[in-house]
């Protein structure tokens, strides 16, 4: 049921329409308190879709609210979750996203 509803969910993260997006990342910010680890079945799949374009988005409040999923990803979800597919983006990500992202793993 998660995957389904995640597979439907992702695509609205990096819309083409920049409002959509946005929206879908607060909605995502919302949903990780309440889900918690219980993402932990999506998390390989969200993460590419949260980071990629909106971290290094020069859409203020794309990269905002992509900064605040991953802020509520740290402070909700078990770090080893996170610790893997945290390094495997960080590796191929540039700019802005990059250093984000590798402060988090610090």
């Amino acid at each position: 049921m998660l995957f389904q509803i995640f597979d439907a969910f992702k695509p609205r993260l990096h819309d083409s329409n920049s409002k959509v997006t946005q929206v879908a990342l607060e909605a995502m910010h919302k949903m990780i308190p309440l889900l918690k680890d219980n993402l932990s079945p999506v998390i390989n799949m969200l993460i590419p879709a949260i980071v990629d374009n909106n971290l290094n988005s020069k859409n203020p409040g794309i990269y905002a609210a992509a900064t605040n999923v991953i802020q509520a990803l740290c402070q909700h979800l078990d770090s080893s979750l996170l610790l893997q597919p945290f390094c495997t983006k960080a590796q191929f990500l540039s700019g802005k996203a990059k250093q984000d992202l590798t402060e988090k793993l610090a």
